[in-house]
């Protein structure tokens, strides 16, 4: 119920929008449910911006477009309120604190942690600990996405199409379009392996290991670290750790910087008032200085407000079409093995780092464990304490 004191959305005055969607911002901790919830209590239930039940199509909207939906939701519930310059003011509002926050840790940490031997123990705790959330991700994102025996299909050949080398693009296309047009699943899953295949073929053909060697030589350049957002913020189905996989590719997979540095940045965008997908600001720094992390940050974000803004009259009878579900479903499919590929690359290579490997395995089987069983907004904050605390104490 709207309260007597609360203004109607078109009311309300763009500095205050601003201010208002900044607030949301500053308490944004704990994830996107927990996003989601204080959108929802502030402007559907306390001053009643739109009905509840249009607040819940549009929830269901974004989470089958890709981006993170509560940032998505702000933008949007600021052209309710303003039109395109409200949810211009509403998603830079939402998104300001958390980016500042990893600003400054992107610094702190160039300049005061890595390399510090002293640390290292505790750094190697704290990544155990976030390939542990990163594999509860993996298995909640595909619980709700792989509801059939072909779309479980399309995640193990995403996955080993990965682990083969194979261009993340070339999957996602073949399993978008066969889950789109074919409707047997042998036929769908013969026509993505054949194309896998064939990709394979032609890159063993081209001479991959070369060609690696020359792309990890090129400097971080500001217009390939937007690139490398943009493929995050086009390509995030089923939750932010879906963005993963491709910043890592350009990033870590260019030189630009190291695993170990690559999941320091997820673990600290967990525990900052942020959308998740705001470790590509960490990364983007450690790369690129302030520039890089500008131009990732805006490549990231920029897919969450152009959908709103430019689709906002017909977002949900764009999503209502069946065709595009059906392509939805089979990327999304193949993006719940990518990030599963990315996993184990991820935890190999945090093996390697490590000293002494007992510490680091029985460190991530307990934040496993824990992360499967309990729940919490404080959950990520904890595992991540723990790790380091852990890290600190067995392998410092």
């Amino acid at each position: 119920m709207m309260h007597a004191h609360s203004p109607h959305p078109s009311a309300i005055s763009l500095p205050r929008l601003f201010a208002k969607f900044l607030r949301f911002g500053m308490l944004a901790f704990g994830g996107p449910v927990a996003q989601i919830a204080m959108i929802r209590q502030a402007l559907v239930e306390e001053e009643g911006w739109i009905p509840g039940s249009r607040f819940n199509r549009l929830l269901a909207v974004m989470q089958v477009l890709p981006g993170p939906e509560a940032h998505e939701l702000c933008v949007h519930m600021g052209m309710v309120a303003r039109g395109r310059i409200g949810g211009v003011l509403a998603g830079l509002g939402f998104m300001m604190p958390g980016f500042l926050l990893m600003l400054l840790c992107a610094w702190a940490y160039a300049a005061f942690i890595a390399g510090n031997a002293q640390l290292a123990g505790v750094l190697l705790g704290v990544q155990a600990a976030v390939l542990a959330i990163i594999l509860r991700a993996v298995h909640r994102i595909g619980s709700h996405i792989l509801v059939d025996r072909t779309l479980v299909g399309l995640a193990i050949l995403g996955l080993l199409g990965t682990l083969a080398g194979i261009p993340f693009w070339i999957l996602l296309a073949a399993a978008g379009a066969a889950h789109a047009f074919l409707r047997r699943p042998v036929a769908i899953l013969g026509s993505v392996l054949l194309v896998a295949v064939a990709a394979w073929i032609g890159i063993q053909a081209r001479g991959a290991p070369d060609a690696v060697v020359a792309h990890a030589a090129a400097p971080a350049g500001v217009l390939a670290l937007f690139v490398a957002g943009l493929k995050g913020g086009l390509l995030t189905f089923g939750g932010a750790y879906t963005a993963i996989p491709y910043v890592r590719e350009d990033t870590v997979g260019r030189g630009w910087l190291a695993d170990g540095a690559f999941l320091d940045g997820v673990a600290l965008a967990g525990l900052l008032p942020a959308p998740l997908v705001i470790f590509a600001t960490f990364a983007g720094y450690l790369a690129g200085g302030l520039a890089g992390a500008l131009a990732i940050t805006a490549g990231m974000f920029l897919p969450a407000f152009a959908f709103s803004l430019l689709f906002f009259e017909r977002l949900e009878a764009l999503v209502d079409n069946p065709t595009l579900h059906r392509v939805l479903d089979g990327v999304a499919a193949m993006v719940v093995g990518i990030i599963a590929a990315t996993f184990l690359e991820l935890g190999a290579s945090t093996l390697e780092r490590a000293p002494r490997l007992l510490p680091v395995v029985a460190i991530f089987v307990v934040a496993a464990l824990v992360s499967w069983w309990l729940k919490g907004r404080w959950l990520p904050l904890a595992l991540v304490g723990f790790g380091g605390a852990a890290g600190w104490l067995a392998l410092s």
